[in-house]
């Protein structure tokens, strides 16, 4: 049976629920495009291929809300095998989930409202980034350099909640303003959304990671044996 601490309740749930916008939309998605009832607006793209879609919005479903376990130290500490294979599973779906994302940002046809320049190589290099943060976070954890690998799953599930953020920052426009944004303004809401993402996973490294690393390497150094202490007296 797994115990969670209250604190750990309440940050699975806080992220449950940031990422049911996206995660509940796009199962809507995968629904209507394997043959469901039309709910969400017409997506042309997803018509003419479908398959990156469906491909990325489950894995992306997976990386996201399994995802969301493996920061859970309860988790790690009683379930050890069971975090390991969430582990291997979300590396998997992570990767999957950044290619295909490459690819709709590389091949799917945009208009300038919806993918600017800048939107075509943030989501070219982040995608690049996600994948090579996942690698080195599966090498870190064979070395067993817990923090590194720590600090890069976190990083590249900041990158990976982008949709989120994005989701948030774009109905606090449309509350604020009365009207979607759409062109560069666009563009520049969603790469603002990844780094908010990535400046909140840098502050979690320095404040909670990094902190744990320095204080259990001190405690793990040999005890000073008392007949030196004697000879330096």
């Amino acid at each position: 049976m797994i115990r969670l601490q209250k604190t750990e309740w309440a940050v699975l749930s806080l992220i449950l629920v940031y990422s049911f916008i996206p995660a509940f939309g796009g199962l809507i998605r995968v629904l209507e495009l394997v043959g469901g009832p039309q709910i969400a607006p017409v997506n042309p793209r997803a018509l003419l291929a479908p398959t990156p879609i469906i491909v990325h919005i489950l894995s992306s479903f997976l990386f996201c809300i399994v995802g969301a376990v493996q920061f859970l130290p309860s988790i790690r500490r009683q379930h050890p095998t069971t975090h390991r294979i969430n582990g291997r599973v979300i590396a998997v779906a992570g990767c999957v989930s950044a290619l295909s994302g490459l690819w709709m940002a590389h091949f799917y046809v945009f208009s300038e409202a919806l993918q600017g320049p800048a939107l075509y190589w943030v989501r070219i290099v982040l995608g690049t980034a996600m994948i090579g943060l996942i690698v080195c976070a599966v090498v870190a954890i064979r070395a067993r350099d817990i923090f590194q690998h720590s600090a890069s799953m976190l990083r590249a599930y900041a990158i990976g909640q982008g949709a989120s953020t994005q989701a948030v920052v774009g109905i606090a426009w449309i509350i604020t303003v009365g009207s979607e944004a759409m062109g560069p303004l666009r563009d520049g809401l969603m790469i603002f959304a990844w780094v908010l993402n990535l400046l909140v996973a840098e502050l979690l490294i320095r404040s909670m990671l990094r902190p744990a690393i320095g204080l259990r390497s001190s405690s793990s150094l040999p005890p000073t044996p008392r007949s030196t202490l004697r000879r330096e007296t």
